[in-house]
């Protein structure tokens, strides 16, 4: 494998409906491992669903990454040693890459085509349906450990083993994991938080965190 930045795993699946506490669900978070170029057209992969297009899918959650060196802490967090590429739903199983270095906006050349990193991940009750634990959304928030979500620049094709080259940064240098400490609270710097507001961040991340200025504010007074 690559030294770089790469591609482990490419990972599609269709909706389908589970039994859960609140009766029949749809989902598409059960993917699975596919080989040989995949199209990206629109706003998804070729062969992937979203089920609820209200809170997944569209154009800024098109393709959800999970850095594959998050596996060995949920293998042990979860006693889940057969834990394989596409558990957490996602798209792209990546290597080289993680919440702490990738910025909100940087580009990305995969096989022929450009993603940008458009948000982290809120996770949902679908995740605890998936892993069967209740409290996953807990421990999952808990841990840092969001993945990164991409919207499409130019489709294109890419498979697994593509390097992600990267092309362009993102311009207020704000990382994932800066943003989930804003918004939790844990971060209360202010050019960072005014960063993060100019920053390409999408999604609803950025209401939460001007409510988090106006509480500052309030506390000051």
């Amino acid at each position: 494998m690559p030294d770089s930045a790469h591609v482990v795993s490419l990972n599609v699946g269709k909706a389908q409906t589970v039994s859960a506490g609140r009766g029949q669900v749809q989902t598409g978070s059960f993917k699975r491992p596919v080989t040989g170029r995949v199209s990206l057209r629109g706003r998804n992969l070729e062969g992937d669903q979203q089920a609820d297009l209200r809170v997944h899918g569209g154009p800024y959650k098109a393709v959800y990454a999970y850095p594959s060196e998050h596996y060995s802490f949920w293998q042990n967090e979860l006693a889940l040693p057969d834990l394989t590429a596409g558990a957490f739903g996602e798209n792209l199983t990546t290597a080289g890459l993680s919440e702490e270095t990738i910025l909100i906006g940087d580009q990305f050349r995969i096989g022929s085509a450009i993603l940008q990193v458009s948000q982290p991940r809120m996770p949902c009750f679908k995740l605890a349906l998936r892993f069967e634990t209740t409290d996953m959304i807990k421990r999952f928030w808990a841990s840092g450990r969001s993945g990164f979500y991409f919207s499409i620049v130019q489709e294109g094709e890419l498979a697994a083993g593509d390097e992600m080259q990267k092309i362009a940064d993102g311009p207020e240098k704000v990382t994932v994991a800066d943003i989930l400490r804003l918004y939790k609270g844990e971060e209360w710097d202010s050019r960072l938080r005014q960063r993060a507001l100019d920053s390409p961040l999408k999604g609803s991340w950025k209401q939460v965190i001007r409510e988090r200025l106006t509480e500052t504010i309030v506390e000051r007074v």
